[in-house]
């Protein structure tokens, strides 16, 4: 099932999930975002896109090619591609752009094009949990200072955090990276990028769903 894409369908959609953002607690989860959530959690994100390993990146799994980047490359923006696929949503993903510094990219291209696929930014991570527990997609974008060097993305998972804890250490987010997590915070989530989060470098964009999209 397609998401919807046209702006003037998002628009309202993220004006009924944001809301109160700004108040004490972030908007409960509703059916929608609870659904999501299992969603996310069968996605198995934890025994698949292992970095260091060369992935299909829709399936996470192996493909068999040797792998001959340096270090052990990761795979955050493949995973994020992957599941926003299953949602029926385009983020930038291959054969548009190959896996390699695709987080960059990514990052560059909800700022820009993304707009015209669906994509709206959000003020901070309270807009982004309540988004979330809304029943949207949305994700946590980091563009590294050096073109040459990675980025991070993770996709924020609906939850019940206070004002207090999304404030220091951002939403829970599920992620692909030197490890996987189905459940992790953002700090800790982007924490081989510790100034992301501390210069407020972490953008957040969301995406409505289709009622079937999960």
């Amino acid at each position: 099932m397609k998401a919807f894409t046209r702006r003037g369908v998002l628009a309202p959609l993220l004006a009924v999930a944001l809301g109160d953002a700004h108040a004490a607690l972030a908007a409960e989860v509703t059916p929608a975002g609870q659904r999501l959530a299992k969603f996310y959690d069968s996605l198995d994100v934890e025994a698949h896109w292992i970095a260091g390993t060369h992935v299909d990146w829709q399936t996470g799994d192996p493909d068999g090619l040797p792998e001959r980047l340096p270090g052990r490359h990761t795979h955050c923006s493949a995973f994020v591609a992957s599941a926003a696929q299953k949602l029926g949503v385009y983020i930038l993903r291959p054969p548009e752009h190959g896996q390699v510094l695709l987080a960059n990219a990514q990052n560059e291209w909800l700022a820009g094009a993304g707009s015209g696929a669906g994509w709206l930014p959000l003020r901070d991570a309270a807009e982004a949990q309540a988004a979330a527990n809304r029943g949207l997609l949305v994700v946590a974008s980091y563009h590294n200072h050096y073109d040459d060097k990675p980025g991070h993305i993770a996709i924020v998972r609906p939850g019940d955090k206070s004002a207090e804890a999304l404030m220091s250490e951002g939403p829970d987010v599920i992620e692909a990276g030197a490890r996987n997590y189905s459940k992790i915070s953002l700090v800790g989530g982007f924490a081989g990028h510790p100034h992301a989060w501390e210069d407020r470098e972490v953008q957040f964009y969301a995406h409505a769903l289709s009622a079937k999209a999960f």
